[in-house]
């Protein structure tokens, strides 16, 4: 990845005071004094702006002969699962049914207060919280494959109906018997750009949002309330599939995601969702063009609105609209995300341009 995909120095300098966690992973700071760099987050004491250099990866900061700082280790990718919980996770998914206590948990060489703080930070809800979703999810899948309550609730754990009962309604708003044909399915994933949440039903991704997005509490209970439909943590053949073309994406490989989408809301926003689809990649579209191509030229707030709603990021490129003079306006991850998304795409054409000419 070129410099030129950074951030401008004041924004990252202020990130760097701020210790703004968005930024982490997207620029990494060599300290001219020490000769050692680190994240945007790190908590030791900020240098002076003269004194600092920004590098666009760790790789780059190591070449340059800087050490990576002792305490925010910033050669370990941004937002990423830590091995323990990683495995950890494999463990339960695998097995749903198992139980993991405290002492378990210490057992594995996990402290379960650091393991309910990155729970937290991560998924809004506490391990053992995640857990429990995670085993509902499992036998809901029994019970709408035809298995009854009883043998879903004693398969995943559960040591009486009424416990199951009580959680199944907690986490679905329902009770076993009453259960609702689908649910969102949600995982994390990461990219570049800091870790996004995924949500999938059985057609299709649902959603796709950066999980600092200060509008992504709104958007889950709109899609909820929009699909009737509960979220569980889990897996999903969608998500699989996702996560890959996101990494062709970043790595400059893929222009066009496959990933099946459900495009869930008003007709008008289906109709501008669509219209996004059609905007070539590196290329940038003005409200106003879409508007027109909607057929309906005057209603350029009602296109921007559209935009805003869309739920689905990068793979919905609404990031590729700009403002008539091709200034960056509104985009919910950030303008920052919007810019490096903008330039990553451009910078891919031109390479692909040079090896077509060269070949």
């Amino acid at each position: 990845m070129s410099d030129r995909l950074l951030p401008d120095g004041e924004t990252m300098y202020r990130a760097l005071v701020e210790k703004d966690p968005a930024f982490d992973g997207l620029f990494f700071t060599g300290v001219t004094t020490t000769g050692v760099f680190c994240r945007p987050t790190c908590t030791a004491r900020k240098p002076r702006r003269e004194n600092v250099v920004f590098f666009s990866t760790a790789r780059d900061a190591l070449l340059a002969g800087y050490r990576p700082c002792q305490v925010c280790r910033p050669v370990q990718p941004p937002g990423a699962m830590p091995e323990v919980v990683r495995q950890l996770l494999a463990d339960v998914e695998a097995d749903p049914s198992l139980r993991l206590r405290d002492a378990d948990l210490r057992a594995r060489g996990i402290e379960p207060t650091a393991l309910r703080r990155w729970f937290k930070k991560s998924h809004g809800l506490t391990f053992q919280g995640y857990v429990r979703a995670l085993r509902i999810g499992a036998a809901f899948g029994r019970i709408k494959h035809g298995d009854t309550a009883t043998a879903a609730a004693f398969d995943h754990g559960w040591d009486s109906l009424s416990g199951f009962g009580e959680a199944f309604r907690k986490v679905m708003g329902t009770p076993p018997t009453g259960a609702p044909d689908r649910v969102i399915t949600v995982t994390r994933i990461e990219t570049p750009l800091g870790p996004m949440l995924a949500g999938a039903t059985d057609d299709g991704i649902c959603l796709l949002e950066f999980v600092d997005r200060r509008m992504i509490e709104t958007q889950l209970v709109r899609l909820q309330k929009l699909l009737g439909e509960n979220f569980v943590p889990g897996t999903s053949k969608h998500f699989d599939r996702l996560a890959v073309e996101l990494q062709r994406y970043f790595a400059g490989e893929l222009q066009r995601f496959e990933s099946p989408l459900e495009m869930r809301g008003t007709e008008f926003q289906r109709k501008a969702w669509s219209a996004l689809l059609t905007i070539p990649y590196g290329k940038t579209r003005s409200y106003s063009e879409q508007a027109t191509l909607l057929g309906a030229p005057s209603a350029v707030r009602a296109v921007a609105r559209a935009n805003g709603d869309n739920r689905i990021a990068i793979v919905i490129p609404c990031h590729r609209v700009v403002g008539s003079d091709g200034s960056l306006t509104g985009y919910g991850g950030g303008l920052w995300r919007k810019q490096w998304l903008l330039d990553l795409e451009r910078h891919n054409l031109e390479e692909n341009g040079r090896a077509a000419v060269v070949s």
